[in-house]
Formats: structure tokens, sequence, C-alpha cells
């Protein structure tokens, strides 16, 4: 049977364009709108955080170390300062002197970077040889018991670092101001060099974590780099499955992709088999209509309205089971049982006025299936119920974990074990009192419940007598 669809409007030349150009679309890669490289993210991520780490603990650390420096500096010149205290003393006139020399020979050597000078109210100031012609600037704002340090630019071109104290010495009512001074030229050029060893000590350990970072992050990536090979593989055909061994992160990742692939294996497969199996459907009863048109027999209106009957039937169940398997993608799918046997004992209660139908059980049961198709599962086992029962139809919906149980019994006269089976098979009736009906109505629930993953089975019902259909569906 040729089964090709019809050609677009304005010829197959007019279609070729389209086709070509939907060939070349899925051939060729499509960019995507995403966010960038995870990799170079990452890398970036991670160098601006070691740059924030290294800046505030170098930051940190050039703090603490420069202080040490200049608390060093500071507790050498308040040594100074201590020993020209203790050996000063007053002169007969009022002038203070030492009664031994200082040790460090700096303060007689002109302009060495080490200075003193005592200067007191009312007298002149008392300088070390080493300030020759030049004077420490003496402030009369504080009065300073404990030494106070500073930083002076006092002199061109040298910094100094002063330490001073005031202090009263024995036989003398004049408050002496002490001060010791030193050029800061040489904790200056020991921070210069510390702050230098420190950058680029610190540059290199930067970059050297800058560098480890992102060959961590291409190592670790590199899993998904194979993925993706894999991938292309399966796409270009040389492969149907992930099978490279995986880190663990990664592995549920390529089982997924793999459970996928089976999945859409199966469904193309199920797909091939559905259309073979119209085919074969519709072949039969289209060769007897061709062959009683051919031979122009007397019955042939009835033959056509047969046959066609017969694939009308078959057409109604491969849509059905079609609809189903469509709808199953959609894992989310819910439907509450209770309001469509209430749907459903409606439309049965109108079609067959005489039969009393009863529903009872949980009425917050929920299924993991389409709401439509399960009102077709419902309503095919309703209407075989109060077709083929004697007046009252019962219904009861129970949950037993993982499923939903709906039991539909009827008072008929039911079917004997060995038969029931026989029920599942498309087209096949055990009625023989002439009712309408296709055969089909069993095999549709069967075939649509097993494509949810349900079950069907037939018993004995043991309060009607008739026959008890239970049809277990995934609970939702």
């Amino acid at each position: 049977m040729n089964l090709e669809a019809p050609a677009p409007a304005g010829g197959a030349h007019a279609g070729e364009p389209e086709t070509q150009a939907g060939l070349v679309s899925h051939a060729l890669p499509v960019e995507d709108g995403g966010t960038g490289s995870l990799t170079r993210r990452m890398i970036v991520v991670a160098a601006i955080w070691i740059s924030v780490l290294l800046f505030a603990g170098g930051f940190a650390l050039d703090r603490v170390l420069t202080s040490s420096i200049v608390r060093n500096f500071d507790a050498q010149l308040e040594n100074v300062l201590n020993s020209m205290v203790v050996a000063s003393e007053i002169g007969p006139d009022g002038e203070v002197r030492f009664n031994r020399p200082p040790a460090d020979q700096r303060f007689i050597e002109p302009y060495s970077g080490v200075y003193y000078q005592i200067s007191g109210d009312g007298a002149e100031p008392f300088p070390s040889r080493s300030l020759w012609d030049r004077r420490l600037r003496v402030s009369d704002s504080y009065f300073h018991v404990e030494p106070h340090f500073y930083d002076s630019t006092e002199f061109d071109g040298e910094p100094l670092r002063v330490v001073e104290r005031d202090v009263i010495l024995p036989a003398s009512k004049v408050r002496w101001r002490f001060q010791v001074a030193q050029s800061r030229q040489l904790i200056d050029q020991q921070i210069r060099e510390y702050r230098s060893t420190l950058f680029w000590s610190f540059a290199v350990l930067g970059l050297g974590l800058i560098i480890m970072a992102a060959l961590q992050t291409v190592y670790g990536l590199w899993p998904l780099r194979r993925v993706r090979s894999e991938v292309v593989a399966i796409r270009s055909g040389a492969k149907t499955r992930i099978e490279d061994r995986l880190p663990n992160e990664i592995r549920p990742l390529a089982d997924e992709i793999n459970q996928l692939l089976a999945h859409n294996e199966a469904q193309a497969e199920e797909a091939r088999r559905h259309a073979g199996n119209l085919a074969h459907a519709l072949k039969t009863p289209l060769t007897v209509i061709t062959n009683a048109a051919t031979a122009e027999a007397p019955d042939l209106a009835d033959t056509v309205c047969r046959e066609a009957t017969t694939m009308r039937r078959q057409v109604d169940h491969h849509l059905a089971r079609a609809r189903a398997i469509g709808r199953r993608a959609s894992a989310q799918s819910r439907a509450c049982v209770w309001e469509s046997l209430q749907a459903v004992e409606r439309a049965v209660s109108r079609m067959y006025e005489e039969v009393t139908v009863d529903i009872a059980g949980d009425k917050t049961a929920e299924a993991r299936v389409e709401r439509q198709d399960l009102d077709e599962m419902l309503g095919n086992l309703v209407e075989n119920a109060a077709k083929y029962g004697n007046g009252r139809v019962f219904v009861t919906v129970e949950k037993s974990a993982p499923w939903i149980d709906i039991l539909v019994e009827d008072d008929g006269p039911g079917i004997p074990e060995e038969q029931r089976q026989e029920l599942f098979t498309r087209g096949k009736r055990l009625d023989t009192t002439g009712k309408p009906g296709t055969g089909l109505g069993l095999a549709i629930v069967r075939d649509v419940a097993e494509i949810y993953g349900g079950r069907i089975i037939l018993e004995e019902s043991e309060d009607l007598g008739g026959l008890l259909a239970r049809l277990s569906l995934p609970a939702g």
C-alpha cells in the first residue's frame, strides 16, 4: 500500500528549496544564546578571587612588617634618647651638659644623618655637632612626658624620624626638651626593598595560582568535552551510546542521555511497528473491497459497509494508541479518577437508562495519565459492564501504592476464566446476542494502560457475580 504524503502546492520542485534549507539548517551548528564559555567564567572568577585575597593579604602583611620596621627604628632612637637623659646634668652656669659623651660617633660628623638637640626656656639650644649650622624645630604646643615620635621634613632633601621628650633635670626648674632625630633614608630603603620583594612574590604566587586554577578547570571540565564528542559521534552515526568511562559526577548525565536515546529508539520502533500494523490491518479489507468491485459482486454494497466498519475499528484503535503515545511524554500528567468516573457515569446513564452505576472509594485518588485517556479507558470498561450486565454496575476506587486500582463489576453472566484473555484480542467478541460493538474496547484499554505503565486484569465479581475488570494505573 502506498501511503505517500501529497506534494505541496506548486509541485515537487517548488518544495525542494525548502527541504534543502531544512537539511542545511539541521546540518550546520546553530549559534545558541548561551552565556559564554563555562571554562572562561570559572577561570575569571578564580582569577578575581585570587587577586582579591592576595591584595588583602599583601596589604595586611605590608602594614604589619612596615610597622615592625618602624617600631624597631623607634626603639633604637628611644634608647639613644634615654641614654642622653641619663647622662645629662646641669652645669655651673645652668646649662645642660653630658657627664659622658654619646657613644655614637655620627653625632660629631656634620650632616651625618643622626642628630640630637636639647632645648629649654630662656636657654640656648644645645645641638649635636652633626647638625652644624641647622637646628631642630621645637614646638611649644605640647608637653611630652613620654617619648613622642613623628616624621619631619624640616630639612630639605632629608626626611627625618624624630623622638622627643620633656624632662626637668635635678637642680633645675627649666623644662628641657630632648630631641633625637635620624634620617629616614635607611628605613625607607628597607621598606622599598621589602615592598618590591613582597610585590613580585605575590605577583608570581598569584600568576601561579591562576594558572593552577585554569589547569584545574580545563582538566575538571574535560569529561564534558568527551561527552560532547560522544554525542557528536552518536549524531553522525558512528556510535549509538555514550560508552566512554567518565567520572562519577558526569556518569549520571551520560546514563540519562543513554536512557533518552533508548527511549527515543523505542518510540521510533513503536511508531514503525504501529504504522506497519495499521497498514496490515487496512490491507485485507481494501483487498476484499477491490476484489468485490472488480468482480461486480451483487452484494458489493454490503461488502463495502462491512469492510469499512472493520477499517473504522482498526483506525479508531490505532488512533487511540497514537494519542496515548503522543501524550505519554508529559511526565507531569495527572488526572482525578473520581471526576473522570462521574463524567463517564453521566454519559453511560444517558445511553443505558435502565442501568444503575454506583461509584465508591477514594475521591482524592489521582492517576499519572492524561484525563482524555483515562476517560476513554473508564468509558470502555463501564460501557461494557452496562451493556452486558443485568442492570447493575459497581465501580470502586482504591489506593494500593504505587497503584490506583479501579474495579468495575457487573451483575451479568460473567466469562469463564479460560476465555477471558481472548477478550483482549482485537476484534474478538464472545457475545452472541448481536449487540452492537467493535470488539476493540478491552484491547484499547489494555494498550493504553500499558503505554502508561499500567495493567488490566479480568476476574470474577464476588459481590455481583459477573465480570470484574481491575484497572491498575500508576498513582499520581
